[in-house]
Order: structure tokens, then sequence, then C-alpha cells
């Protein structure tokens, strides 16, 4: 079931007003950040509370959002050029991305030895230990390999020796002796025809 309309007009107490600006304010801040990331739009919100008290939500800096708003708000014709423009200037995210890259690639040179003036003692301490960390973490990985191809090796000669006490057992089963030639016997026409010719 749910909620009834409440009728929109002034909360006449104080403390029902200002529990009901903290919700709703909230509940803007949060539909406007959602607007922000789910369809890609510059979104400003500047609320200031009955106290004089000022609350702000920006998806990108609050300076630039409001002048671009100030410019599109003087010349609206500018706003789909100024669109293009902005879609090339670098956000945070990219900044931020960028300088990893930056960081990452320059730790990739270091740990190359390479590029390594400029760094202190401690610095240079830490590298090395960085880099006797993975060359042992390599020649482990390298042993285990080994190990492993070892046993692979080792199972394989065990089935080849099995196959061929087989195939001996089989072939020493087989009676190779040269076995009597027995003379054929003659037929008994033969026989007769032998005996009538004496």
């Amino acid at each position: 079931m749910g909620r009834g309309k409440i009728e929109i007009k002034k909360i006449e107490n104080v403390n029902s007003r200002q529990v009901t600006f903290s919700k709703r304010r909230g509940g803007l801040m949060k539909k406007a950040k959602e607007l922000a990331v789910l369809c890609d739009a510059q979104v400003a919100v500047i609320i200031f509370s009955g106290t004089g008290k000022l609350y702000e939500f920006a998806s990108s800096r609050m300076e630039q959002i409001l002048a671009r708003y100030n410019r599109n708000h003087e010349s609206p014709e500018l706003a789909t050029v100024e669109h293009a423009a902005d879609q090339h200037e670098p956000t945070i995210e990219v900044i931020a991305l960028k300088d990893e890259i930056e960081r990452l690639q320059l730790m990739h040179r270091r740990m190359m030895g390479k590029e390594l003036e400029g760094l202190t003692y401690n610095e240079l301490h830490n590298l090395e230990q960085q880099l006797t960390e993975g060359i042992l973490s390599v020649k482990d990985r390298k042993e285990k390999v080994l190990l492993e191809q070892l046993e692979k090796s080792k199972l394989q000669e065990k089935k080849v020796v099995q196959q061929m006490k087989l195939s001996w057992k089989r072939f020493s089963s087989v009676d190779l002796s040269p076995k009597p030639k027995i003379p054929k016997l003659e037929s008994s026409k033969d026989c007769k025809s032998t005996m009538i010719m004496d």
C-alpha cells in the first residue's frame, strides 16, 4: 500500500520542517549524482537552507558549470558548441589515471635500473628490497616448474618401462625355437604306384 499524498505547502512546525528539509535535500543530492553518472551530464545543485546554510553538489567543478551556465544564459546558441569543447577537457578521473600510469611507468623503469638519479638512500634501499623479493619469487616459481617437469618425466619414464616389460613378457612367451620338420607322408596312391613299378 502506497503512502498518501501530502499537501505541498510550508511546514509550520520548525522541527518537522528541518527533518523534511534534511531528507529531501539528501534525496535531491542523490538524484543529482545518479543523473550525472547515468547520463554523463554536468549537474550542479545549490541549496540554501532556511537558516542560510549552503549545500551544494557538482558533478565536476562548480565554477566550470556556473561559468557555462552564465555563458549559455547570455547566448543559448553557444550551448551545443560549448558542449563539444567541454568533451575535450580531461576529467578528474582521466587526470588521475594518467598520473597513475605515469607513476607505474616510472616504477617500471626504476625496476629496470633506469632513472635512479635523485633517489635517496632509503628509496634505493626499498627498491633493492623489492627487486630482491621479486628475484626470490621468480626463483621459487622456477624451481616449482622444474620439479613439476621432473615429476612428469619420471611418470613418462615409468610408463615406458612398464610398456617395455609388458612387451618383453609377450615376446618371451612366444616359442621361437626351430620346430623339426615332419616328413610329408605320401598318399596311398603314390605308395601303390611306387610298389607296382618295383
